[in-house]
């Protein structure tokens, strides 16, 4: 079997606040394969995008501070590398879509200035040689006229377009692993479905590794390998992607998919799932879900220890909580 091209080991990250320590990310594991699309999902505040931004060192330091673990890029530890090595990285090797592309392009620098960019800083070719492919690239991902649009302003764009130069910008190099942070959520249904068939075409096309990050359970359906979802910081739950949907063990898993609306009867109130995720400035001794459990076995959640992931089919892992793995109300 051939090693993974990313592999990262009980990471753990955490914020020094004021009110306390918040441990946004306490010992998540995952594996990425050449080709691979693995999706970490989850709700606001779970843990997903502190869990990627912090393999690449975007996390601000301070107050963020990874207090420990392993994330192997080919062999190379990235929580170790130094700075200079790590920007060698970014944008090269691993490239991030970020979630609102009218926050992360610059609004007073031309798109042509920031598609080169990545060229110019890590590929030995001249400006016009740069621009060249930047054109290719806005042709690829399916922007009109590139050769004219590139020296537009990100304010000329609409959003599904300002996100494809997004896209271009991340894929111009070529990347190992493309991180795609929550990249449809400005977007409406319809230019949300093209931008994920494009990065789906792309990745295809250029063999990358994609890691999806969503709020949304239902887009990972037929987008992803392998499903992580994530609670309070650590992954409750991981599976191919067909195991996940169809027998879902985790009380949350299973929440999320109750609560998608077009799994809804037509005219009923939507499901929701009751309460709010725990402080995680708070130490939590048991199980994080079980105030907001909604299992017939909801008394039985651990409150000594957090469970751990057991391996309950192949590939398909859960937390050991007697409580969220009973049935459903």
């Amino acid at each position: 079997m051939p090693a993974p091209i990313l592999d990262v080991r009980d990471l753990k990250t955490s914020f020094h606040t004021r009110e306390g320590v918040v441990r946004a990310v306490d010992g998540v594991s995952f594996k990425l394969k050449r080709g691979q699309t693995i999706g970490i999902v989850g709700e606001s505040g779970s843990g997903k995008s502190v869990t990627c931004l912090s393999l690449l060192g975007l996390i601000p330091k301070p107050p963020g501070r990874i207090e420990g673990g392993t994330a192997l890029l080919a062999g190379k530890d990235l929580l170790t590398m130094r700075d200079p090595e790590l920007r060698q990285v970014r944008g090269k090797r691993a490239s991030v879509i970020f979630q609102d592309p009218m926050t992360s392009l610059n609004p007073y620098l031309k798109i042509s200035t920031q598609v080169m960019e990545p060229l110019l800083i890590h590929e030995k070719v001249t400006k016009a040689e740069a621009r060249a492919r930047a054109i290719a690239e806005l042709a690829a991902v399916g922007i009109p006229e590139p050769e004219k649009r590139i020296d537009s302003y990100p304010h000329e764009f609409s959003g599904g377009m300002r996100q494809r130069v997004m896209i271009a910008m991340a894929l111009i190099t070529r990347p190992e692993v493309l991180i795609a942070d929550e990249p449809t959520t400005a977007l409406d249904v319809t230019v949300q479905r093209q931008v994920l068939d494009l990065i789906r075409a792309r990745q295809k096309e250029l063999g990358t590794a994609v890691i999806f990050i969503t709020h949304d359970l239902a887009l990972v359906s037929d987008l992803c390998d392998v499903v992580y979802v994530m609670y309070a910081g650590r992954v409750v739950e991981s599976a191919p992607v067909d195991a996940l949907f169809t027998k879902p063990r985790h009380a949350y898993t299973r929440a999320l998919q109750r609560s998608i609306p077009s799994l809804q009867p037509k005219g009923q109130p939507l499901l929701t799932i009751p309460g709010q995720p725990p402080n995680l400035a708070q130490p939590i001794s048991g199980c994080a879900f079980r105030e907001r459990c909604q299992t017939t076995t909801r008394d039985q959640c651990l409150v000594d220890r957090r469970p751990e992931l057991i391996q309950v089919a192949p590939g398909h892992w859960v937390q050991n909580c007697p409580g969220c793995l009973g049935s459903m109300e």
